[in-house]
């Protein structure tokens, strides 16, 4: 009987592994990639330095002592597994310096345990040509990248790990220092003392109503006796007022000028957060959570697409595709408003030039057209990418502006009034141009013609002092300074509000009273550390690190000698705070009858049963006497549940329902002997008003501060 010949089995053809830092980037990328590929994530670091220890060795010129995450070890375990059963190895972390660091621990763990290809990655867009160019041009990692990160990596650790034990020892425990994070808790400590040792000054406006048939219009006073007024109490103005109002007022001078109004470049992430803050109120936080969804992959009816290209870059450059396409789209739509040439700006020095700008993947992809597929916030931050991007490859806006002043015997009134003549971008960012278009059409006028005056208006003003930081505002001023990196601005002030170093309120970042001991403490005995120049050359110094112009432990060596010493030096001549924070009050504990003592915690000040550790109670120390009539209960601070929000409300809940979302003050109002609250609007700025909803009383700063004795440094 014949021999059946032996059948081969054939093995089942390898699939190529592809990591990436997140399950919905996964998601995205392996239906792009399709069955060849098996798309996995690293949940972002996997190997990083303890938590426990320093872990850097000073003595081996500053190696850190890298360790698998806690929790990490069974998904570092699985991908090594998988790294074995695949063809090769694709390592598709984000294009940063962060991203190259995990890329670069990745290949080095999974290189222990196989012998396949590991390849680097990179794309700037989620989007299938993407996805598959950059997986047919495979890298390898970029060792200059890796080592400016553990540069920033290994100084930020020598940092916080020394700082923070000698603020236990001398403040409280449990407390702690970044490098980054300290310089920018000093500005906001800078701008807060600012902003309190403001003394507003009085000064008025005058306007006046003229009318012409049935229009009707005002015009302010820009001159008196040929200067400019100067108006610094009622009396001026009533002499003013006084001296003209038997005047005929004639038309002395129509002027016109154009204005051209040319378009911005596409966002850096600085720029986007700045105006995601300004227009749409998020927090710097909520806008790189949110461009990190509409990067990742939103699904388009059946399609998966990322919509908008990486979120952290400080470049405008845009790709040629991209610059053909969006001018494709503009001939197609607006082709009056295509400039003959694409529009360049230029990249700032400092930038890397890593990225593209922030745009939208695709262009026809219009908020109109994805509007059903996006959460309100994904919405409404899609909207102002596409507008920015698409509007700045227009061309450029006309105003034209009309300014006539009217001559009331030595008095001049002047109004103004400004209209779009060419709207130009403006016609794909309608909500800027509803703005520029919003003053009042003027009647037709000629010079010499006599008006009718209705009346004068005198107004009251006080000068603003500097505005409090914002989450915009303190980015700008990162940026302008040379603090942070595309990556940290968001994370900077998410670090000071979660330590409790620095609240919200009213969406401007004001520093708390443990904010401002511990910044006290830096600037006094670590100048260097949180010198703004210091901490920018770092970020230069980081940039020729990558730019492999300088080696990184040379960096960090002529760093940590002078800081070390100067650290040790505190630890044993610096006074212990521990005890001295504390004060006794007149209040008695409900639970033991032993005095309360004001202490310091984690959200600021509270009340505290000195019989500690036998009584434990403490309680919200009142900042009033609740307005509710018949109510002799107290106003304290309280905290929402869900999102930890600051309210204040009346001690005797829930029989007393009384809730203020603004701040009491230590000050009564004159008037109806309610107390104070803190307020804050664009218009007024900062000020003080009554509590009481029938008493329209409004205090100054300078006011608020007689009453409470603040003056003169008094506290």
């Amino acid at each position: 009987m014949a021999l059946k010949k032996a059948v081969k089995k054939k093995e089942p053809r390898r699939k190529a592994l592809v990591i990436v830092e997140s399950p919905a980037k996964a998601k995205t990328i392996e239906k792009y990639l399709g069955s060849g590929y098996t798309v996995k994530a690293s949940m972002g670091h996997l190997i990083d330095l303890p938590k426990s220890r320093t872990g850097i060795n000073v003595e081996d010129n500053f190696q850190p002592e890298y360790i698998t995450v806690r929790g990490r070890a069974k998904l570092l375990k699985e991908l090594q597994s998988d790294a074995k059963k695949s063809r090769e190895v694709l390592l598709a972390s984000d294009n940063d310096r962060e991203g190259e660091a995990i890329a670069w621990h990745l290949r080095n763990s999974l290189q222990t345990k196989s012998d396949v290809p590991i390849r680097r990655i990179v794309f700037n867009e989620i989007t299938p040509e993407a996805i598959k160019g950059a997986v047919k041009n495979p890298m390898d990692i970029d060792e200059s990248k890796v080592n400016a990160q553990k540069a920033r990596r290994v100084l930020d650790r020598l940092v916080g790990y020394n700082l923070s034990p000698l603020l236990w020892k001398k403040v409280k425990n449990g407390l702690s220092a970044g490098r980054v994070q300290s310089v920018a808790l000093r500005l906001i400590c800078e701008r807060e003392a600012e902003v309190e040792n403001f003394i507003p000054e009085e000064y008025w406006t005058l306007d006046a109503a003229f009318s012409k048939g049935r229009h009707e219009f005002s015009a302010q006073l820009t001159s008196w006796r040929g200067e400019k007024p100067l108006l610094p109490d009622e009396l001026s103005v009533r002499s003013i007022i006084d001296s003209i109002e038997s005047e005929d007022c004639i038309v002395s001078d129509i002027k016109m000028s154009e204005k051209t109004i040319k378009p911005k470049a596409p966002f850096t992430t600085s720029k986007l957060q700045q105006m995601a803050a300004n227009r749409l109120g998020f927090t710097s936080k909520k806008t790189m959570q949110v461009a990190q969804q509409l990067y990742e992959g939103i699904n388009i009816g059946s399609t998966r697409v990322g919509l908008i290209t990486y979120m952290r870059t400080d470049s405008t450059r845009i790709s040629s595709s991209a610059m053909e396409e969006v001018r494709r789209w503009i001939g197609e739509q607006f082709p009056a408003e295509l400039p003959p040439a694409a529009v360049e700006y230029s990249v700032e020095k400092k930038a890397q030039d890593a990225h593209e700008a922030i745009r939208p993947t695709y262009v026809h992809y219009t908020p109109e057209y994805v509007k059903n597929y996006l959460t309100k916030d994904q919405l409404r931050l899609y909207t102002i990418i596409w507008e920015r991007f698409v509007s700045s490859q227009m061309t450029a806006a006309r105003s034209r502006t009309y300014s006539i002043d009217i001559a009331c015997g030595e008095a001049v009134f002047r109004v103004s009034s400004s209209r779009i003549f060419e709207k130009g971008f403006y016609q794909v960012i309608k909500v800027l141009a509803s703005k520029e278009d919003k003053d009042k059409p003027l009647p037709d006028m000629k010079k010499g013609e006599i008006l009718s005056v209705r009346n004068f208006h005198p107004e009251q003003h006080f000068t603003q002092g500097p505005a409090r930081f914002t989450d915009a505002s303190i980015v700008k001023t990162l940026e302008e300074l040379g603090i942070g990196r595309p990556s940290t601005y968001a994370p900077i002030i998410s670090v000071l509000l979660e330590r409790y170093y620095v609240s919200r309120s009213n969406k401007q970042l004001v520093p708390t009273q443990l904010g401002r001991i511990i910044n006290d403490i830096l600037v006094e005995n670590f100048p260097a550390v949180v010198d703004v120049h210091f901490t920018a050359s770092v970020e230069t110094d980081l940039d020729e690190i990558e730019e492999n112009r300088i080696e990184w432990p040379k960096m960090i060596g002529s760093f940590y000698g002078p800081f070390k010493d100067r650290v040790e030096q505190v630890m044993q001549n610096l006074d212990s705070m521990k005890g001295r924070l504390d004060e006794s009050t007149e209040y008695v504990c409900d639970v033991c009858g032993r005095p309360m003592l004001k202490k310091l915690g984690r959200f600021g000040f509270f009340l505290a049963c000195s019989g500690f550790p036998d009584c434990r109670n403490t309680k919200s120390i009142p900042l009033a006497r609740c307005p509710r009539e018949g109510c002799n209960g107290e106003i304290v601070a309280r905290r929402t549940k869900g999102r930890g929000k600051e309210f204040y409300g009346c001690t005797n809940y829930p029989d007393c329902d009384f809730i203020s979302h603004f701040k009491p003050i230590h000050a009564s109002c004159p008037q109806c002997g309610h107390f104070l609250v803190e307020k804050y609007d664009k218009k007024n700025g900062a000020f003080k008003s009554c509590i009481n909803p029938e008493c329209n009383y409004l205090h100054t700063q300078e006011e608020v501060a007689e009453n409470t004795g603040e003056q003169d440094g008094d506290e």
